[in-house]
């Protein structure tokens, strides 16, 4: 017997079994009014009316419905609403600007667009087919109580959600996951993590950030708790660590940087201590970063690596039971490392340096680009754009970005998007854009700059300039101005070089 794997099934097990528990801790700060806590019950009983509402306003199955959210119980619930009923959720990223957001809305077709009440001043120029503001508004258009929702006929193969990542494209591309996609990678990242009915999840991660790399629903499917956390400080992430009893979350470097240093001048014990475990990707942090989660912390720290295209999880690192008896500084080294294959994917590296994932987990493709998809999947693996090697245990060590993609704060940058926006300053012959070593970010995006004869333009206009029409994580953090750029006898510009010396001193070339 063959039955399709969907988002519905990690939701309908938590109704069946935990009807009454508490599913869902709302961030009391929300703009629109928050859901508080809401029981799995009532969760389901909201994701079947998002279905109904989308029957009654003729959204067929394959069509697409659009979020621009901070962290909130109704993205979350949304997630199995939309997706759960046969339609495609685009869940979109909230720091982007209203130009990068109606590039997607249009790309996607999405037939709704439900913006975030915090942004809907920013967004006010997207225009949609229908757009609400996220809040009564949104329920009131999208929620139907009085009826139940059409039966879908569920489908593996069909896509659960688009989520647009930046990569060597001066535009943002559609990663195509499938219900088999997200299912497989929720079932074998909370398998590798021991998630269980006693978790308590805290939402450090953003919802849209491939779907909070599948934590949501694995949290789901075993009836923990969901605690959303809408904006990210590390004092308030201690605070909620002590105040619900936190034992999971996941998060960039970045995040973790700010929890140690509010742990400095906490008061009395660390909550969480021996009891809470956090996943990091993104880029791998500073060893003393690792060391200091376990020392000043006391929690167990986890890493993963992988790619939107990969749902994310392709590889994770957790402390061994052989590495129980070394100390703290050794243990930290062996888990700065990318990890090994989670279970069902496979890992090669190309005779070139580039890292090669195989598995359940990878992407459908790129939503309407064809020749594109074709370019990063070939001969049964996709081609991820990291250099790496295997290391004699098999753990896969990630050591340089092959493609022109700069890793800030776990968000990617495509430095050809930023040099487009930069190049259209009329005052700006040549620019070049690559990422630098940031002991807060990970990588932060530098501008090496041509200027026009006679031009008075200074890095801070520069950098003005380009957060007028970009995301202002994708702003270039420095400008730094050249006579001119080294090129080849073709006219091609050589990053690689441009970089080196930033990141002379570094054993590898990613941060």
């Amino acid at each position: 017997m063959k039955v399709a794997l969907t988002v519905n099934d990690f939701l309908r097990r938590a109704e069946l079994v935990f009807p009454d528990r508490i599913a869902i801790v709302d961030d009391p700060d929300q703009p629109a009014t928050s859901w508080d806590s809401i029981t799995y019950g009532e969760m389901a009983r909201r994701a079947r009316a998002i279905a109904a509402g989308l029957d009654a306003l003729g959204i067929a199955p394959g069509e697409r419905v659009a979020m621009v959210s901070h962290n909130s119980a109704r993205l979350l619930t949304a997630f199995f609403g939309v997706s759960g009923s046969g339609r495609i959720l685009v869940p979109i990223n909230f720091r982007l600007s209203a130009g990068e957001v109606d590039y997607i809305v249009q790309h996607c077709g999405a037939r709704i667009l439900m913006v975030d009440e915090d942004l809907s001043d920013d967004l006010e120029s997207v225009a949609c087919e229908m757009k609400w503001v996220i809040g009564d508004e949104s329920d009131s258009q999208l929620m139907r109580f009085d009826v139940e929702p059409l039966e879908w006929e569920a489908d593996e193969d069909a896509t659960a959600t688009i989520n647009y990542t930046s990569g060597t494209t001066a535009r943002p591309k559609g990663v195509q996951l499938t219900h088999r996609n997200v299912w497989l990678n929720a079932s074998i990242f909370g398998w590798h993590l021991g998630v269980n009915d006693r978790d308590v999840y805290l939402h450090t991660l953003p919802q849209f950030h491939c779907n909070g790399w599948g934590m949501l629903y694995a949290v789901t499917g075993m009836g923990g708790r969901h605690v959303i956390q809408r904006k990210i400080d590390g004092a308030e992430i201690l605070r909620r660590v002590e105040r619900e009893g936190v034992t999971l979350m996941c998060c960039a470097p970045a995040v973790l940087k700010s929890i140690l240093d509010a742990a400095v001048d906490w008061d009395g014990p660390i909550p969480g201590t021996g009891m809470t475990r956090i996943v990091v990707a993104g880029a791998a942090p500073p060893t003393s970063i690792i060391e200091r989660c376990e020392i000043e912390l006391g929690w167990e720290f986890v890493q993963i690596y992988g790619l939107t295209e990969t749902t994310p999880v392709a590889t994770l690192n957790r402390s061994h039971a052989e590495w129980d008896e070394l100390d703290v500084g050794e243990r930290a080294s062996l888990l700065g490392r990318a990890g090994v294959p989670v279970i069902g994917s496979t890992i090669r590296v190309a005779h070139d340096g580039e890292v090669l994932v195989r598995g359940n987990m990878v992407m459908e493709g790129y939503w309407q680009q064809p020749e594109v998809t074709a370019t990063v999947i070939a001969g049964g693996f996709f081609r991820t754009g990291d250099g790496g090697r295997i290391a004699d245990d098999n753990h896969l060590v990630i050591t340089d970005r092959k493609k022109d993609v700069i890793n800030s704060g776990a968000e990617n940058v495509s430095s050809l998007e930023v040099e487009d926006v930069i190049f259209s300053h009329p005052e700006i012959a040549e620019v070049a854009v690559i990422g630098i070593p940031d002991e807060k970010w990970g990588e932060a995006v530098l501008a090496l700059v041509v200027t026009v004869p006679g031009s008075t333009l200074d890095e801070a206009a520069v950098i003005a300039w380009a957060r007028d029409r970009l995301a202002h994580y994708k702003a270039p953090k420095r400008v730094e101005f050249r006579d001119e750029l080294a090129r080849t006898a073709t006219g091609k510009l050589q990053k690689f070089k441009l970089r080196e010396p930033y990141w002379a001193g570094f054993e590898r070339r990613i941060n």
